[in-house]
């Protein structure tokens, strides 16, 4: 692939995962206290300074919660005058009305607000903390104060059948769009993901109200629903294919395709703090190894979808199978298809076992 056309778009900076909430569904790492020795703002303005040479435009603020570093009004700061858009990704929970101020006066372009569920007793059972009534204020705050509002739910098993009422309360807090999004197995959420996969009842009501609340709000709030990998005949591309469009850099300067890239042992870890953003792009195995087509094994070497969806997730591929170039199982043409066939086969039983207890995200994963 030409490096000239092979350059990043986005770049999402974990600034840390510390968090106020506890979501069963988190998709960051299950060992939280790896990843303490943060970044400072110094080597984030240096990481921002590479993206930016390299091409990167668009700049997502995340975690965990990125509203717990005390710097972040100076982080912003930074990003704008690099030249960014940049998008805060937040719980809201510390979203007050003087932050909010002082992020809009240094130059934050969008906020985008998690939302667990529609009403307050399931939202605050799911993010394992009171925090829904907080979550909507803030969002009445950001509007009030004109930023872009986007909502962000994932959606699972317990909150799935409130499709309508958070479509209804989206449309209530004025947001410009919403993501529903189901959720993808990595992290807490795959150490969860009995107690979280969505029945396919429940995945078909869903998507009828989907389809007529996007009709009905057309031109007024743009819906964006994101289908379940375990019940899609064909992979998604993986971040729009390996390494073409997009990376991460986590709290303690790890550089990495996508959030969930550090779980497969054969390509060496790479840090910022160790070398360039550029080196590790263009030259990194981290980056370089499913880059493009070259590497695929059939069924996708010869399929007519390479070039759409990649082969699908090279993460979920290693965590089903323990081989990363394997065809992601999702895919019916996978030799490995049955291993999600066995999953869905077994939420979807006429006498299911019984659906086990959330384990909440937290630094200490409780042992079993």
């Amino acid at each position: 692939m030409n490096k000239a056309s092979n350059r990043p778009l986005g770049l999402l900076a974990e600034l840390t995962y510390r968090c106020p909430l506890h979501c069963p569904y988190c998709s960051n790492p299950l060992n939280l206290s790896s990843y303490s020795d943060e970044l400072t703002l110094d080597e984030w303005v240096r990481v921002f300074t590479e993206a930016r040479t390299l091409g990167v435009l668009q700049l997502h603020l995340s975690g965990g919660e990125p509203l717990q570093r005390r710097d972040i009004v100076e982080i912003v700061d930074q990003a704008h005058a690099l030249g960014f858009y940049t998008n805060l990704i937040t719980s809201a929970l510390a979203l007050t009305a003087a932050k909010a101020e002082q992020l809009k006066k240094v130059g934050l372009d969008h906020v985008q607000i998690s939302l667990q569920a529609a009403n307050a007793e399931t939202s605050d059972m799911i993010a394992g903390t009171p925090s829904f009534q907080k979550k909507v204020r803030a969002a009445r705050l950001v509007k009030a104060l004109g930023f872009p509002l986007t909502l962000n739910v994932v959606l699972h098993r317990r909150n799935i059948e409130q499709i309508g009422p958070i479509l209804a309360l989206a449309e209530e807090l004025a947001a410009d769009r919403i993501e529903l999004a189901n959720t993808q197995y990595y992290g807490w959420a795959l150490h969860n993901r009995a107690a979280l996969l969505p029945t396919r009842e429940q995945l078909q009501q869903a998507e009828l109200v989907v389809r007529a609340e996007r009709e009905r709000l057309a031109g007024q709030m743009q819906i964006l629903y994101v289908l379940p990998d375990y019940y899609s005949r064909y992979p998604k591309p993986c971040m729009g294919g390996w390494a073409r469009h997009q990376l991460t850099v986590t709290p303690n300067g790890n550089v990495l395709p996508c959030s969930a890239a550090a779980q497969i042992p054969s390509l060496p870890i790479e840090n910022i703090r160790l070398r360039s953003l550029e080196e590790i792009w263009d030259e990194s195995p981290m980056f370089t190894r499913f880059r493009g087509t070259d590497w695929m094994p059939e069924p996708c070497r010869n399929c007519p979808r390479k070039n759409v969806d990649f082969g699908g997730c090279r993460c979920q591929a290693f965590q089903l199978t323990g081989d990363a170039a394997a065809t992601d199982p999702v895919c019916h043409l996978s030799p490995h298809h049955a291993l999600v066939e066995d999953v869905v086969e077994s939420v979807n039983s006429a006498t299911p076992p019984a659906i086990p207890e959330l384990v909440y995200r937290s630094f200490d994963l409780p042992t079993t």
